[in-house]
């Protein structure tokens, strides 16, 4: 069995980034193609070692091996994989080639190019709910490795023999394909994360998890003498939208659909639906109350993640104007789901309106479209809004579609949050307290840009200029030449 990890002192933090440092201006050299093939040899290992890994996973996280955390181990591989296309593909590079033109009407201009850079050393914070994908070798890993940038990992304390597994095979495959020393490197323990923060080697973070937690690392990124970017994605409620026309249509449906999608994985998803807008009348309770009877109990990733479901859904159950559709029981290692429903006009977003992680919901009922907007109006920001309704209800859909659009990153049509596909257009932010930097995505291939720095090159001869925007174009690069693509 993998050895369980210490904690990691001061003195070895301050080696790890050193490390990184140094790493880090021998990546910036780097082509993207020597990246790509470095992406590629971490999938063929990650992917070698399957059944060892979803093995040690099970163990530490209550997963299930079969769908769940083998299909967490093919996405894993497949976003590396696509990290390594971003490269070769080389948009991500955004290179731009201003000529010198005298006759410019702002007066005479310069030759100036652009492109961007590696930020430097990046800390990424391992998440708990996916031990595989938003880990060690997870989303902001691969974004950080593609963009030339050398990763201090913290791992999540949740699975420490499997972070530490995954940390000597990804180490064994990069440095095999030609990373430098100092490339990758896990550190472990509550207190060293918040000390790797405070480096001053370390250039940019990016944290998974708890408002609470991730606000507190956010301050500290921001106390510093010279702050740092902190992409923190930080989860969210995730309200879904049901039209009178949608009811009408396919009522029981959306019922089932909703259940499955918030007690998907014991509700310990970012994107879990935590609240169904439904109009007053929909007669949906008993589908809704019979699809949740049908979810076996589940349980949480560990302990400390059921204490917090607990408290949870005791401050939901606790206020006097809920009514419980369906309640969990309590005393056992796995957990039932809890459906509550409350009228729009008793809504209280401060108690009701706060993510609950784990498997419950709320049903909120609205007698019109004034008060459904009423109740959206007062949600805070989060990564998705859903709609469902009828392509007849073009009105409806039109007057809530600027209040989804400032609540969410991310807006779903008749479907489900659950499940974020990698893609070249996924966005997975969101205003805050979803994410600490909404003009950025933590999924999908633009989840790179967080690690990039534009600089712009004024009069240099080409010889300096780096081959992104050397006059000949030697890389072939997609580029804006003269304002014109």
């Amino acid at each position: 069995m993998t050895e369980l990890p210490a904690e990691t002192d001061p003195a070895e933090i301050d080696r790890i980034v050193t490390a990184a440092v140094a790493a880090a201006a021998e990546l910036a050299r780097t082509t993207p193609a020597e990246r790509a093939a470095w992406l590629h040899a971490a999938a063929d290992a990650l992917d070698a070692a399957a059944g060892e890994l979803i093995e040690l996973a099970a163990a530490e996280t209550h997963l299930p091996a079969q769908p769940r955390l083998r299909g967490e181990l093919v996405r894993t591989v497949f976003q590396l994989r696509l990290f390594a296309e971003v490269l070769t593909d080389g948009e991500f590079l955004r290179a731009t080639v201003d000529h010198a033109d005298p006759a410019w009407p702002m007066g005479p201009r310069p030759d100036i190019r652009r492109t961007v850079v590696p930020i430097g050393p990046v800390l990424v914070f391992a998440a708990s709910n996916f031990p595989l994908t938003l880990s060690v070798a997870g989303h902001d890993t691969a974004a950080a490795l593609a963009a030339g940038c050398p990763v201090v990992l913290k791992a999540h304390p949740g699975h420490p023999r499997l972070s530490a597994r995954v940390r000597d095979l990804l180490v064994a495959a990069l440095t095999g394909a030609g990373a430098p020393a100092g490339t990758f490197e896990n550190i472990y323990g509550v207190e060293a994360g918040a000390v790797a923060l405070r480096h001053p080697g370390v250039e940019a973070a990016s944290f998974t998890g708890s408002e609470a937690g991730g606000r507190a690392l956010f301050d500290i990124a921001n106390a510093r003498p010279r702050p740092i970017p902190f992409y923190g994605e930080l989860g969210s409620v995730n309200p879904v939208v049901v039209t009178p026309g949608a009811v009408a249509a396919r009522g029981p449906e959306i019922a089932t659909g909703y259940v499955g999608s918030f007690t998907l994985g014991a509700g310990q998803f970012c994107t879990k639906p935590g609240l169904l807008l439904l109009p007053a009348g929909h007669g949906l309770d008993e589908a809704l109350t019979a699809a949740v009877k049908a979810v076996p109990a589940q349980q949480m990733l560990n302990d400390r993640i059921a204490a917090g479901f607990r408290s949870g859904v005791t401050r939901l159950d606790d206020h006097p104007a809920v009514t419980v559709l369906a309640a969990t029981e309590w005393g056992a290692d796995a957990y039932l789901p809890t459906l509550l429903k409350v009228a729009a006009a008793d809504f209280a977003p401060d108690t009701l309106g706060r993510e609950c992680f784990g498997p419950a919901s709320i049903v909120i009922e609205y007698r019109d479209i004034g008060e459904l907007r009423s109740v959206l109006e007062e949600l805070d920001p989060g990564l998705t809004a859903t709609v469902h309704a009828e392509r007849d209800e073009a009105d409806t859909v039109h007057a809530l579609l600027p209040t989804l659009t400032r609540l969410a990153g991310r807006l779903i049509w008749n479907g489900w949050p659950t499940g974020i596909t990698l893609s070249w257009a996924q966005q997975h932010g969101g205003p805050y307290p979803a994410t600490t930097a909404p003009t950025f995505t933590s999924m999908g291939t633009a989840a790179i840009d967080r690690f990039l720095r534009p600089v712009a090159w004024q009069d240099f001869p080409d010889e300096f200029l780096p081959p992104a925007l050397q006059e000949a174009n030697p890389w072939q690069l997609p580029r804006r030449i003269d304002g014109k693509r």
